[in-house]
């Protein structure tokens, strides 16, 4: 798939699931993207040794995933939000994957194989080689997911304070 215009962008993915999921990239703020990402935010809170504090964790700005500076995307399964992830660019280093979350009742279904599948083509489409991501070892379930999906684990590559993990992927 190749993108001409991203904010206007939509994609069903393979029928593969029990239903289609749908891949649309959006504002942040908007009604489905603040609800993925207060889910996210929360259910953050109640998985990491301490808790989760946004104001303490790096590229906390929504702007940061708005274009040019990246994008946002939100997964809807039967129109409901049930995922989303976001994508970071800084000129001259790898795209970067942000706020990657999936809905406890969509989860096992391959909707975060497939969200994670469509934001490295979006990376790509936009003339990204390489994509980075880090994660809390609390995520074992997205550890295993990036590991999966070709993603080595490299030395750090921020100082983002809730990672035990950071990875790396190169985009064919």
């Amino acid at each position: 798939m190749r993108i001409t215009d991203p904010n206007s962008l939509t994609m069903v993915a393979p029928m593969e699931l029990p239903s289609a999921v749908d891949f649309s990239v959006e504002d942040p703020a908007s009604h489905d993207g603040a609800f993925c990402l207060s889910a996210y935010y929360s259910e953050l809170h109640e998985r990491f040794d301490g808790g989760f504090d946004i104001a303490g964790a790096l590229a906390d700005d929504p702007d940061g995933l708005r274009p040019p500076a990246g994008l946002f995307v939100v997964a809807r399964h039967d129109a409901a939000p049930v995922g989303c992830g976001g994508l970071k660019f800084d000129t001259g280093v790898p795209a970067y994957i942000k706020r990657m979350w999936i809905s406890p009742t969509a989860r096992g279904q391959g909707v975060g194989r497939l969200l994670l599948a469509h934001l490295e083509d979006l990376a790509r489409d936009l003339g990204h080689q390489t994509v980075h991501l880090e994660t809390n070892r609390n995520l074992a379930e997205a550890i295993r997911m990036y590991r999966m999906a070709g993603y080595e684990e490299i030395p750090p590559f921020n100082d983002e304070p809730y990672a035990h993990h950071w990875f790396r992927k190169h985009l064919e």
